[in-house]
């Protein structure tokens, strides 16, 4: 039976999971300080049961701007990160490689949509209704995922797919280089909120067609004028030896998340990302003025995200779901200085925050 066939159940089974999800019981870890209530939040645990006590349990259903999610693309590949960890024996510091998270999928592609739909639901009720959601993916699933979009948000709220462009990455000889992303874009509703960029058009040749009412402008390349920002987006990865890269595995630039939030949301607006990797949206709007929520259930994504939120003066509540506690523990000495451990029951990790 083909997958496209399969649709209607993958939407009743995400559903009925929907329908059933217990909230997450979570514990405020006061130890990072410096927040208070209602300001951003950090949260380690299921996206899905997290997204549930948000909105039944702390009232914040129809309250978020905006949410970018980058799930796993059903790559069918692991992915790890560099953590720079404490090491007490040399005095100093080293540099380790961990599982950050898995993108295998047992049951194939049916059970990743199931669990896509499912947080779809949820991301539907925490959004305002003039709020939008943009789903970044690639080629491996993108167009199933958009049926499940067009499904849940209606196809008629669809606004646009970003073509994310970079030049990072490797080529094949089987076939053309895959160098973008895609990013799905939808409105809660036909009221969406979406404030775009404009961009320089050079389609005037050396010299200026006069129209009235049309300005234009003139640079070291030609004559130009400013238009509405096209759906293709040319934006560097991060870089090597770039000051953001945190050596968390898919790290996304802050400059691609700066120009969907500032598209996407005002200033004083709440905006959110459920699968945070290693914090780029929320350190991103915190430039920006904007407050953030935050979730992943990764404690390798938890510990890139804390440190890069510290280093950086971040103020935010650190939430830990019951179970996951065991995986990171913060401790603050009399002098206060913070350390982390990762798996502090197994072979563990420390790093100073």
């Amino acid at each position: 039976m083909s997958l496209i066939s399969n649709f209607a159940k993958i939407t009743e089974e995400s559903q009925a999971e929907y329908a059933s999800m217990k909230d997450a019981v979570l514990s405020r870890t006061d130890v990072l300080g410096d927040s208070c209530e209602g300001d951003n939040l950090l949260a380690f645990c299921d996206n899905a049961s997290f997204m549930k006590y948000l909105r039944d349990t702390a009232g914040m259903r129809g309250k978020v701007k905006m949410i970018y999610i980058d799930p796993p693309f059903f790559s069918k590949a692991n992915y790890e990160a560099t953590l720079s960890v404490s090491d007490s024996a040399v005095g100093g510091g080293r540099k380790v490689r961990h599982l950050a998270y898995e993108d295998v999928w047992e049951k194939g592609m049916e059970d990743y949509l199931k669990m896509i739909a499912t947080r779809l639901l949820f991301i539907k009720d925490l959004l305002a209704e003039d709020g939008t959601i943009w789903v970044h993916l690639d080629w491996h699933s993108v167009h199933y995922v958009k049926i499940l979009l067009d499904e849940i948000f209606g196809d008629r709220n669809f606004i646009n797919e970003i073509i994310w462009q970079y030049k990072s990455g490797g080529s094949s000889k089987k076939h053309f280089a895959r160098k973008h992303d895609n990013i799905l874009v939808y409105g809660k509703s036909s009221k969406y909120y979406l404030k775009l960029p404009k961009e320089k058009s050079y389609n005037r040749g050396l010299k200026p067609y006069r129209f009235k009412g049309i300005e234009e402008f003139c640079d070291d390349i030609g004559w130009y004028t400013m238009v509405n920002m096209k759906d293709v987006w040319s934006i560097d990865m991060v870089g090597r030896t770039s000051g953001e890269r945190t050596g968390y595995a898919t790290q996304k630039p802050e400059a691609l998340l700066a120009r969907i939030i500032e598209a996407a949301s005002c200033e004083g607006d709440i905006v959110g990302d459920f699968f945070c990797g290693s914090g780029t949206l929320a350190a991103a709007a915190s430039k920006l003025g904007r407050r953030w929520i935050c979730c992943d259930s990764s404690p390798v994504a938890l510990a890139s995200c804390i440190k890069r939120f510290l280093d950086n003066e971040m103020k935010f509540t650190f939430l830990i779901e019951e179970g996951h506690a065991g995986k990171i523990e913060i401790r603050e000495d009399a002098d206060k200085n913070k350390q982390m451990t990762l798996f502090p029951e197994k072979k563990s990790y420390t790093i100073n925050i």
